[in-house]
């Protein structure tokens, strides 16, 4: 009997042009390779540090949310592990590269880095659970597929790899865990709602998405205010 498609596999259909170019983006390839030039991963480290600063408030929002308890709980979890898991591991990369913590406090989002986080917390706080989950939803998701596509694509160089610890950090179960409770919660909410909204979620699913990418350029190309 064939399998029922979720929601989120419906998402993850449609969304593949995208993810495809955020995959094969030189930032994330050469990342992968290892080849990578150092002073454009300085520069996503301390963009990436402030939006996850930004991005851990989504799931503070979400718990204000949280039609029950059990929901609470999740969000809180999440949270926890963004701010002590993902976000430590940013403090022990910088300090390998060079970085302070004075630095990385005072790193000022870039403007793609602004929109995309304004985008996502706008969507929050005017919409629903499902909203805010499906804004949340890509970066943790495709962080996790491009872990896997890394370590499949170039597992057999990853000893040598000065950003190896990255690469096994996404790829990790620990991250992949997350990356499924939040699927898992994204076709929980989504179960009986009409077409109209569930055309929201997938907007909001293929916008962020599509920041994921500019976020991925901005870095590549160390863009910053022009004035």
């Amino acid at each position: 009997m064939e399998k029922t498609m979720t929601f989120t596999d419906r998402l993850f259909k449609n969304v593949q042009p995208i993810w495809e170019k955020n995959h094969n983006h030189p930032f994330v390839q050469e990342l992968g390779k290892g080849t990578l030039d150092k002073d454009k991963f300085i520069h996503y480290m301390k963009q990436d540090y402030v939006y996850l600063i930004d991005y851990s408030k989504l799931f503070s929002i979400a718990v204000t949310k949280a039609p029950n308890l059990e929901t609470m709980q999740k969000f809180t979890q999440v949270l926890h592990d963004t701010l002590h898991f993902e976000m430590e591991l940013h403090r022990q990369f910088a300090a390998e590269f060079g970085i302070t913590d004075e630095e990385l406090e005072a790193t000022k989002p870039t403007p793609v880095n602004v929109a995309y986080t304004s985008y996502m917390l706008t969507a929050a706080h005017n919409g629903s659970l499902a909203e805010v989950v499906a804004c949340l939803l890509p970066c943790a998701w495709d962080y996790w597929e491009i872990g896997k596509l890394l370590r499949k694509q170039y597992g057999d160089i990853l000893a040598s790899n000065p950003y190896r610890k990255w690469v096994e950090t996404y790829d990790s179960e620990t991250f992949g865990e997350g990356a499924k409770a939040l699927i898992q919660l994204m076709d929980e909410l989504a179960e009986g709602k009409p077409e109209r909204e569930l055309a929201v979620l997938e907007k909001h699913f293929q916008m962020t998405s599509k920041y994921e990418y500019l976020f991925w350029d901005m870095n590549y190309y160390k863009q910053d205010w022009p004035i």
